[in-house]
């Protein structure tokens, strides 16, 4: 039961319901990412801390930090057990991405997991595409790449593939951030492209509606944003719902993940800028 990862990733993050397409989409076919909104602007250097609860009880804790670098946005997020659950199964799991904040287009995404037994590093680089040479009406997007090197600790074994993307995309630990970068109006939904397991996702989120939301942060005016992908799996699988601070910051406040062993939720539980 990979429990906080599971968590964490299906948010928009590498998961099972995100995986909805087995196959994906084709890059080319693939939407595109619309840059964040004007005025937006991401933290120079932020720290967001989320308790998450599982049932009836605390099973971990996520952690969160932005920091803004020359051209660069670099999120890293650890999630790890606590309590009790460190006796049932122990997650000590580490990811780092970044991303331009002028385009929202993912440059990589790294994890370090150890959970149990399990220990696996794994490294995606991207590399965009580019409007293609000729009159801005009849430029096509020219595909980018990515590659993945994969380290098995446990067996000493590596991975490494490579393949085509749209000619940007998005990972799935920037995508939570991306998502507050845009115009989050209710009943206006969009679409963007997850990097998935060498696969091209299509995401649809839908903005539902404005909500109060309590967390030990605080009690946030909040906007309800739900991600499905298009395949019929995400159903079976279960849902996702994120809550957006209904300001100029769009922070996530509070996440939730319906599946089918139970109900995990992230509260917000401290917000650290500087």
């Amino acid at each position: 039961m990979r429990l906080t990862e599971k968590a964490l990733l299906l948010l928009l993050l590498a998961t099972p319901a995100l995986r909805a397409q087995k196959e994906g989409v084709p890059p080319a076919q693939a939407p595109p990412v619309t840059p964040p909104a004007p005025g937006y602007s991401f933290p120079q250097h932020q720290t967001l801390t989320f308790l998450v609860d599982w049932r009836v009880f605390t099973a971990g804790r996520v952690v969160f930090q932005l920091d803004q670098q020359p051209g660069l946005m670099k999120v890293q997020a650890t999630a790890d057990t606590v309590g009790a659950t460190n006796m049932i199964y122990q997650v000590i799991d580490r990811f780092q991405s970044s991303f331009n904040p002028q385009t929202g287009c993912s440059a990589g995404f790294s994890k370090q997991t150890r959970e149990g037994r399990r220990k696996i590093d794994s490294d995606l680089l991207f590399t965009p595409g580019a409007a293609a040479p000729g009159p801005k009406a009849t430029a096509t997007p020219v595909l980018g790449t990515q590659a993945l090197n994969e380290r098995n600790l446990l067996r000493n074994t590596t991975k490494q593939q490579s393949g085509q993307i749209p000619a940007c995309v998005i990972d799935s630990l920037s995508g939570i951030f991306y998502v507050g970068s845009q115009n989050l109006v209710v009943g206006q939904d969009f679409r963007w492209p997850l990097a998935d397991a060498m696969r091209t996702v299509s995401v649809l989120m839908k903005v539902e509606a404005k909500e109060e939301v309590k967390t030990p942060a605080g009690t946030f005016q909040a906007i309800r944003v739900q991600p499905t992908a298009d395949a019929g799996v995400v159903k079976n699988r279960g849902t996702i719902t994120i809550w957006y601070t209904d300001d100029a910051r769009h922070l996530p406040v509070q996440i939730r993940a319906k599946l089918l062993w139970g109900t995990i939720t992230f509260h917000l539980q401290s917000i650290e800028t500087r």
